[in-house]
């Protein structure tokens, strides 16, 4: 019995929480500056690489690599969707 009742002592010990040891509710709190600095930065790298994506199709079209869609085609020529000449 004797042994039985030092582990469970043991294990007991072990469950308990530290008074020092409480754990952070907010890991990973960053400031109102970080996120702003973080926001403008990622907007920042989505605008450079949808500018970089319009102008590699504006050359591939230019090049005849591929077809303009109906939005493109009609950027560039309204005429083409004009019905009254038919």
């Amino acid at each position: 019995m004797g042994a039985e009742s030092e582990k469970s002592n043991r294990e007991a010990e072990t469950h308990l929480p530290k008074p020092n040891s409480v754990p952070n509710p907010n890991p990973n709190s960053i400031t109102e500056a970080q996120f702003i600095a973080w926001k403008l930065r990622k907007d920042a790298e989505a605008s450079a690489k949808k500018a970089e994506l319009a102008r590699k199709r504006a050359e591939d079209i230019a090049a005849g690599l591929v077809q303009m869609n109906g939005r493109e085609l009609f950027e560039h020529d309204p005429s083409v969707f004009d019905n009254t000449l038919y």
